[in-house]
């Protein structure tokens, strides 16, 4: 790290860009189980509907940006079909049940992206939404570092995402219906808060959040159905920032994209042979929970006897 500062800043930086984006996965996560209770196991194959979804509208010949609108239409849809037929008819019912229907949820968004779109791995509509593909070249410490311009798009995008999000949350009514729901669900019904209003907002968001990933991600590795993989990443993400948690989402995000990339480039590859980051995050947050079974932002549960 000392010999080669500006090496050390170009595997920062790729972690950054790595961390930003999990964390951007996991706030998806987050929101649905504040709201619902129920973690949903089909955000990553909404990662990878959202994009396909986009990508076939191009190829339909609709404009790209009008391609975008309509994709937003398709995830609210999704969001709406979800809460009628799906969490409606399940309302009261153990939370195991909850999850298992999201396990159906994402095989049947398998089957009917398959279906619809195929199997084949596509290319992202980069240049179309007008996001830059060349890169910056710096010489810090009279080294060499890249920084590729649609990383750089990526983190922009992602960050004013989230803090619009946070925005929404903490400024308008139901941002604070949302927050509401989550702390106490008692509470919030009492006072008039729609359980079913929430839950098809808080799944359009997951929705939303979904694309913006999938554009990301499928500008850097094109977009098949392996992107589903990639969303999983988020897991460790929760169990170490907390599964309730906002600020857990964004800081355990960036603490494990970053760290998994030192310990790949540093430790992994000279003296394991490479491929930590397969199981590093996942190690990590093993060790944190084991100290701290709620993560390290999450609330510590007492129950009285």
């Amino acid at each position: 790290m000392v010999a080669a500062p500006d090496f050390l800043l170009q595997v920062l930086w790729e972690g950054l860009v790595s961390g930003v984006l999990y964390a951007l996965i996991a706030l998806g996560f987050v929101l649905i189980f504040r709201s619902s209770r129920i973690f949903n196991f089909a955000q990553g194959i909404m990662v990878v509907f959202a994009a396909l979804t986009l990508v076939g509208l191009y190829a339909m010949g609709i404009p790209a940006w009008i391609s975008v609108v309509l994709t937003l239409g398709v995830m609210f849809m999704l969001a709406v079909t979800i809460e009628r037929v799906v969490l409606r008819p399940l309302v009261g019912q153990p939370d195991i049940i909850l999850f298992m229907a999201t396990i159906g949820i994402t095989l049947f968004l398998i089957g009917f992206g398959e279906l619809i779109f195929g199997g084949e791995n596509k290319q992202m509509i980069t240049s179309e939404l007008g996001i830059p593909t060349g890169a910056f070249e710096l010489n810090p410490f009279g080294g060499f570092l890249l920084l590729e311009q649609k990383d750089i798009t990526a983190v922009i995008g992602a960050v004013s995402l989230v803090i619009g999000l946070l925005l929404f949350l903490n400024k308008t009514r139901m941002g604070r219906a949302v927050r509401a729901l989550g702390d106490d669900h008692q509470a919030a019904l009492s006072v008039g808060i729609s359980l079913r209003t929430i839950w098809v907002l808080v799944w359009f968001i997951a929705g939303v959040i979904a694309l913006v990933t999938g554009v990301v991600w499928g500008a850097r590795a094109g977009v098949s159905f392996a992107l589903e993989v990639i969303a999983y990443k988020a897991l460790p993400v929760l169990m170490l920032g907390g599964l309730e948690s906002i600020t857990g989402a964004i800081i355990g995000g960036l603490a494990i994209g970053i760290l998994e990339k030192l310990f790949e480039i540093y430790w992994g590859q000279p003296i394991m042979g490479g491929n930590t980051e397969t199981w590093f995050a996942f190690v990590l947050a093993l060790i944190v929970l084991l100290f701290r079974p709620q993560g390290l932002f999450g609330e510590k549960i007492i129950e009285r006897v």
